[in-house]
């Protein structure tokens, strides 16, 4: 026995190969039943996100296409492999199992290649494989009681009191738990009316989000709450979908593909907005770290996965992280880092960033954060209480709900031109540095709201390059465009329909008469 016990351990050391379990994702080659799919979209998306889809004008692509079933079967068979997630964005699988087993799974002809969490690693790829609007009501007003310092910060009251407050909107919360949020009184106005759509538990494998941690429950209240003078959240009529991702016993890569899996099934839904107050870089093993050459937004699989969602037309709000007094590690997190995704750092009540809030820039020079709001001092609710706690992981979902709002406000914009919107109205906007980004949105310098809801105006195109258009039921005055700190920089004629904007600068514009506001973007 001894005997047979050496020659194994002297085989394994001699091919090199770990005894320990580790993880990896291993992507596909194709999805075989692309097309058919594709001609029966409703076998795969939700008619509310096929909706999205035709009114962001985002076509369908493989990237919508499960995964495909059967070759998900015979690597669930392979000798020592244990199957723990999928994601269809990334036509990819989570796997765990031994290293030798796990490099076995290349010699399928349907693996393009195997990504090893542990760094050691790397990427295996396959032997000779290649890869591959609404009508005006009466003003909505709101008394914030202990929210307000939160909700003046950015003026949001003025979205509120146009009425915009998350109404018809879809926000999804990816966080740890969501303990209380099913018998607290607090949040008894989401099953009354129906506003809680979806929920899941991609940790457990189970429907119950109502367990693990109260994290997401002081998450989701910063948006939600709707408890006149005492807390309001700043979108206090939104739908959302509730998902636990977070494995809070571990800090491991599965938790990135649970992520990844709670996206697609906001996707699939017709999931406008997504929050998550979630950030990782370091693991239980450290041979699975993350080094902040990686915050480029194509390293990490959850910010690969965050940026398929913006794709998607979703807009994804990420906290920044809480490691900027961290010596070894001041920058943002994963997926913080993914390209189209709103970044929230952290101020206090005074509109100082709080030290503990991360700070860009990322791997590849991009500006991170992009935008702040209050992170300490805020107020959130907690085990049937209203309390105050401090992390961007409130920052973040004060302005998740803001940016529900801007979509109720502007249901035709995509990801792109929420977040350009939302950046063109902060207060850094023309001096931004990685410690504050464009700096607290203000919404008393962007008005969304047309005065006269009889007067239907179009602009295209939009984004514009040289000339804009104006397309009108009734006649209307004068009409001036203002920059986005509110700069008068044109004025034309009623009558003229054409504009010439080949003078103008990047960025974001407002297209004004006493009738109607309209924003439209120069690229």
């Amino acid at each position: 026995m001894k005997k047979y016990l050496f020659l194994l351990y002297f085989f394994f050391f001699l091919t090199g190969y770990s005894q320990t379990i580790e993880d990896a994702w291993v992507y596909f080659s194709d999805k075989p039943q692309a097309t058919d799919y594709l001609d029966h979209p409703s076998n795969m998306l939700s008619q509310r996100a096929l909706d999205r889809r035709e009114r962001l004008h985002i076509n369908l692509d493989e990237k919508d296409v499960p995964v495909d079933n059967n070759y998900i079967s015979q690597i669930v068979n392979a000798n020592g492999i244990t199957y723990k997630a999928k994601s269809k964005w990334l036509n990819a699988i989570h796997v765990q199992g031994t290293e030798h087993d796990i490099r076995a799974l290349t010699g399928f002809d349907f693996v393009n290649r195997i990504e090893f969490a542990n760094k050691n690693f790397g990427i295996v790829n396959r032997p000779n494989t290649m890869p591959q609007k609404q009508k005006q009501q009466q003003r909505t007003t709101y008394d914030y009681g202990q929210a307000s310092t939160q909700i003046n910060m950015l003026n949001a009251a003025l979205l509120h009191q146009h009425n915009y407050t998350g109404q018809n909107v879809l926000l999804a919360v990816i966080d740890a738990g969501f303990k209380q949020v099913d018998t607290s009184a607090f949040f008894h106005h989401l099953f009354v009316e129906h506003k809680l759509i979806d929920t899941y538990n991609f940790v457990g494998h189970n429907p119950n989000v109502y367990q693990y941690h109260y994290h997401g429950t002081e998450v989701l209240s910063t948006i939600v709450a709707k408890s006149n003078g005492l807390f309001v959240g700043t979108a206090p009529d939104v739908s959302v979908a509730l998902y636990i991702s977070e494995d809070v016993t571990h800090e491991t890569p599965l938790e990135e593909s649970y992520w990844a899996e709670a996206a697609e099934r906001a996707d699939s839904i017709g999931v406008d907005v997504i929050n998550t107050s979630l950030g990782y870089n370091l693991f239980d093993r450290p041979e699975y770290n993350y080094s902040q050459a990686d915050l480029n937004g194509h390293s990490a699989f959850i910010s690969r996965a965050a940026e398929i969602a913006v794709s998607r037309g979703i807009n994804v709000v990420v906290s920044a992280g809480n490691s900027g007094q961290n010596s070894q590690w001041p920058k943002i997190g994963f997926p913080a880092d993914a390209q189209g995704v709103i970044t929230v750092g952290a101020v206090d009540s005074n509109k100082i960033r709080t030290g503990f809030s991360s700070i860009g820039p990322t791997a590849d020079g991009r500006i991170k954060p992009d935008v702040m709001a209050m992170g300490q001092g805020a107020t959130v609710y907690y085990n049937h209480q209203i309390l105050s706690n401090n992390g961007t992981s409130f920052s973040s979902p004060i302005i998740a709900g803001i940016v529900a709002c801007m979509v109720q406000a502007m249901p035709d914009k995509q990801p792109a031109e929420i977040k350009e919107a939302l950046i063109a109205i902060a207060d850094r906007y023309h001096n931004p540095d990685n410690y504050y980004g464009y700096g607290i949105p203000d919404f008393s310098r962007l008005a969304l709201i047309n005065q006269n809801s009889s007067v239907q105006v179009e602009v295209y195109p939009n984004p514009a390059h040289h000339f804009i258009y104006l397309k009108n039921n009734k006649p209307f005055q004068t009409v001036k465009i203002y920059a986005s700190d509110g700069k008068l920089v044109k004025q034309v004629l009623p009558d003229q329909n054409k504009i010439d904007i080949r003078y103008l600068a990047k960025g974001i514009y407002f297209i004004r008469t006493k009738e109607f506001i309209k924003p439209f973007i120069v690229e």
